[in-house]
């Protein structure tokens, strides 16, 4: 990437996968770089700078609705009243594109609040709102697909199947083979959240990798590359999301993202680097 002028940035959420390395290159590209924990976030005074706003909860937001609100929308919405800030970035989820009528940022959306699991979409869609009912264009919102790398710790669904693939030998998926959805490297993440909120022209960017990829693939690759067993469950429908469109990075910031499939073998030797081969099966001797 090119140089930059050094900036101010301030990162809440920090301390999670997408902050903790959103953090790290802000401060390895020269810019400063403040991260405020959650408890700190209607403490904050004085001058923001460039504010990314990573707070949020994933797979256990059926179980806390109401730290779920608290994180998407809540603390924003102070935020926004209050903070000064030279440029605001809302990390949004392309997963509100389940009830959309297509992948683009102009799309439209059908929520059912009497449905539980569309809280997540629902206070993510609230926050947006608030976001773009403000005139003020340095506010915008990155909606990021599923964002993939060395998260192996996590309970996401391509960490989740590495792990047994590799320590148990064997994936048991409650899904389709053919169920597919769009995954985005961090890599491509972080580089491009820099470049929008120093320099965004529009509201509302998707950052996603721009293409659908099914279960049955990345399956083949952990199989490939660990020789486990793989049981898929009886009778599981097939579940595509839209695809979602990148032509607005593409033309602003000749955005060129990674596509997973040629990314699983090196994420997959990150893994066995990571924690050895004493946590992987009998074929490694474990």
């Amino acid at each position: 990437m090119p140089a930059v002028q050094p900036a101010r940035f301030t990162v809440f959420g920090g301390a999670g996968f997408i902050g903790s390395h959103l953090v790290a290159h802000l401060r390895a590209r020269g810019h400063q770089c403040n991260m405020p924990g959650r408890d700190q976030v209607l403490k904050v005074t004085g001058p923001l700078g460039h504010v990314v706003y990573c707070i949020g909860l994933t797979a256990d937001f059926r179980s806390r609705p109401f730290d779920t609100v608290e994180a998407h929308t809540g603390l924003v919405a102070s935020l926004l009243r209050g903070a000064q800030f030279d440029s605001f970035l809302y990390l949004s989820s392309a997963r509100i594109y389940q009830t959309a009528e297509n992948g683009s940022e102009t799309a439209q959306f059908t929520v059912d609040p009497a449905d539980p699991s569309q809280l997540y979409n629902l206070t993510k869609l609230a926050a947006e709102s608030l976001c773009l009912a403000l005139a003020r264009p340095e506010i915008r919102v990155a909606r990021l697909s599923n964002v993939y790398g060395p998260d192996f710790e996590s309970a996401n669904f391509l960490t989740a199947i590495t792990r047994d693939a590799a320590q148990r030998g064997a994936i048991c998926l409650e899904a389709h083979p053919d169920s597919a959805k769009d995954y985005v490297a961090i890599s491509d993440v972080i580089d491009v959240l820099e470049r929008i909120a120093l320099h965004g022209r529009h509201r509302v960017y998707n950052v996603a990798a721009g293409r659908n990829v099914t279960n049955a693939t990345i399956v083949k690759a952990l199989q490939d590359a660990f020789g486990c067993t793989v049981a898929w469950t009886p009778g599981a429908r097939p579940i595509s999301t839209q695809v979602i469109a990148i032509e607005r990075l593409r033309d602003e910031f000749d955005y060129a993202p990674r596509q997973l499939p040629e990314q699983l073998a090196s994420l997959f030797a990150l893994y066995r680097e990571r924690y050895g081969q004493a946590t992987l099966r009998a074929g490694a001797g474990a």
